[in-house]
C-alpha cells in the first residue's frame, strides 16, 4: 500500500481518457502524471489549457503534435517512468498491443471493455469484483453496457431475488462528438449473434449470472436503452425490487412522471445539475416502469456510454495499487468526488 498519492498515467485522451483524467484530478489520493496520445487537434490543446502534461504515444507523431502547437513533455516511456499505474483508454485492440510494454516495465495497468477478458485476466465492476482485484497487476473495466448489467443484476442477486435474466439492448450508433463522421441512418442493425456479447461479458465478471442479451444498433448517439425481463428466485413485491435497486449507490431511480421520459431529457437534467460533459455516471432506471408479474420483473433503464465506466476506473486504480482495502470505502470516496448518490435531482 502506497503512503503517498498514486501517480496515474493515461494512454489515450479520447471519450473515456479525458473523463478518467478529469476524475483522477478530483481524487485526494491520486495525482495525474499525464496523458499520452497521437492526436494533434483541439483535444490535446484543450488538455494543455487545463494544465495536463501531454506526451506522444508514438515517437513518429511527436513532430506533428509540436507543429500543431502542442507542447510535448516526452514520449510514452517518459510518462510511464513517472507513474505507479497506467489506465489504457486507447481504441479497441490498441491497448492489447501496449500490454507487453506495461508488463515489461512491471507496471500495473487497466484496460477498457473493448479488450478481451484475457488481456488482463480479470474483469472489474466495483460492487462485484473490487475484492478480487485488490493487489492484482491488471484488470479490465468492462464496457458501459456490461457495467450496467452487472450493477443491476448484482443488486438483485444480493437481495436473493435473481434467478435468470434476459435483456434487449438498443445501442447508440456512435459517440456524439464524431457522429458527423459516421454512424447509421434510417435503419436498425441487429447484432450478428444471440446472445450478443454483453451477456457473456457480464459472466466474465460473475460466472454465476444466468443472463442472455440481444442487441440492435439504432440511429441516435445520446446513450443506450435497455429492456429487461428477469425471473426471480421467489415471489416478491414491487417495493422489495425497488429496495434492491436502491441498495446500489450507482443505480438512480428516475420517473417518467417527472418529465424524464426519454434519453434527451435525462441528459438535459445532467447539464442542469452541472455535471461535467453532462455525465450520467449512474444507471438511470425508470421507477414507474418497474412491473412485477408473479415471479417475473420487467424494467427499463438508460446507460451513458461515455460516463458510466469512469467511477469504476477510479475504484480499479485503488484496488490494483492497494491504496484502499475496503471496496465500499473506495466506492463512497469516488461517489463523493463525482457527485454520485447526492440525491440526484430530488
Amino acid at each position: 500500500m502506497l503512503d503517498r498519492k498514486v501517480k496515474v498515467a493515461i494512454a489515450g485522451y479520447g471519450v473515456i481518457g479525458k473523463r478518467v483524467a478529469a476524475a483522477t484530478a478530483l481524487q485526494d489520493d491520486m495525482e495525474l502524471a499525464g496523458v499520452a496520445d497521437v492526436a494533434s487537434d483541439w483535444r490535446l490543446r484543450a488538455a494543455q489549457q487545463k494544465g495536463v502534461r501531454v506526451f506522444s504515444a508514438i515517437d513518429a507523431q511527436a513532430d506533428a503534435m509540436r507543429q500543431a502547437g502542442i507542447e510535448i513533455a516526452g514520449n510514452l516511456n517518459d510518462l510511464l517512468d513517472d507513474a505507479d499505474i497506467v489506465v489504457d483508454c486507447t481504441p479497441k485492440r490498441v491497448a492489447a498491443k501496449n500490454v507487453p510494454l506495461y508488463k515489461e516495465r512491471k507496471l500495473k495497468f487497466i484496460v477498457q471493455g473493448g479488450e478481451a477478458h484475457e488481456v488482463a485476466g480479470h474483469s472489474f465492476v466495483a460492487e462485484a469484483t473490487y475484492e478480487s482485484a485488490f493487489g492484482k497487476d491488471a484488470t479490465r473495466v468492462v464496457s458501459c453496457n456490461t457495467t450496467s448489467i452487472v450493477r443491476i443484476l448484482s443488486a438483485l442477486k444480493r437481495a436473493g431475488l435473481l434467478k435468470r435474466a434476459r435483456g434487449s439492448l438498443l445501442r447508440r450508433a456512435t459517440d456524439p462528438w464524431e457522429s458527423h463522421e459516421g454512424g447509421i441512418m434510417n435503419t436498425l442493425v441487429p447484432e450478428k449473434h444471440i446472445p450478443s456479447h454483453q451477456g457473456p461479458d457480464a459472466q466474465s465478471v460473475d460466472p454465476e449470472l444466468d443472463v442472455v442479451t440481444m442487441a440492435v444498433k439504432v440511429p441516435e448517439t445520446l446513450a443506450h436503452l435497455h429492456f429487461w425481463n428477469v425471473e426471480l428466485s421467489r415471489a416478491a413485491e414491487r417495493e422489495e425490487i425497488l429496495a434492491a435497486f436502491r441498495s446500489s449507490s450507482r443505480i438512480s431511480l428516475i420517473k417518467m412522471g417527472d418529465g424524464l421520459s426519454a434519453l434527451n431529457s435525462v441528459k438535459e437534467l445532467m447539464a442542469d445539475l452541472g455535471r461535467p460533459h453532462d455525465n450520467l455516471y449512474e444507471v438511470a432506471l425508470w421507477e414507474d416502469l418497474v412491473t412485477v408479474q408473479g415471479t417475473e420483473v420487467f424494467y427499463a433503464y438508460m446507460v451513458d456510454n461515455q460516463a458510466i465506466v469512469i467511477p469504476e476506473t477510479i475504484d480499479a486504480i485503488r484496488a490494483l495499487t492497494g491504496s484502499e482495502r475496503d471496496g465500499a470505502a473506495s466506492i463512497a470516496k469516488t461517489n463523493v468526488s463525482l457527485g454520485i448518490g447526492d440525491g440526484f435531482y430530488r
